[in-house]
């Protein structure tokens, strides 16, 4: 899908604030209440933009956030599939390196965390290796893609 600067200036708008009213998404961008509507909807329908609210896991009482490494023997979908399906694990990446998947995971404590490891992805079939990678603290992190 091709954007136009409409259909950037309208993410962008939305990014800073996905509840900012139509009307005055309309009146930044130069376009008809009713086109900036249509674009919004193309733009969700097409799946190039959602718009969801975004949490603090901090402030959630979630403590531990790690990236885990999985090399995988055998099938990877199968793999990414299992561990996606679990309530920890925020995105699943496929990748080509030393790693065949990166797992964000998101757990209230290190306890939480180990027995996620040990317990669970570990003991998925076709997990061969795990690396953790525990966050200390984030830099940065966007959703300004697009914009």
């Amino acid at each position: 899908m091709v954007l136009d600067a409409h259909d950037r200036a309208i993410i962008e708008a939305l990014q800073e604030d996905g509840r900012r009213p139509v009307t005055h998404i309309a009146r930044a961008v130069g376009l008809s209440e009713a086109a900036v509507r249509q674009r919004v909807n193309r733009l969700i329908d097409s799946g190039v933009m959602q718009i969801v609210a975004v949490t603090d896991p901090l402030s959630l009482g979630y403590h531990r956030m790690a990236m885990v490494g999985l090399r995988v023997g055998g099938g990877v979908h199968s793999v990414a599939e299992k561990v996606g399906a679990l309530e920890e694990v925020a995105y699943v990446v496929y990748t080509a390196g030393s790693f065949d998947l990166l797992v964000e995971v998101v757990t209230a404590d290190d306890e939480a965390l180990l027995a996620l490891l040990n317990d669970r992805i570990r003991a998925i079939p076709g997990v061969i290796g795990t690396e953790t990678f525990v966050y200390l603290r984030i830099a940065k992190q966007t959703y300004a893609w697009g914009a």
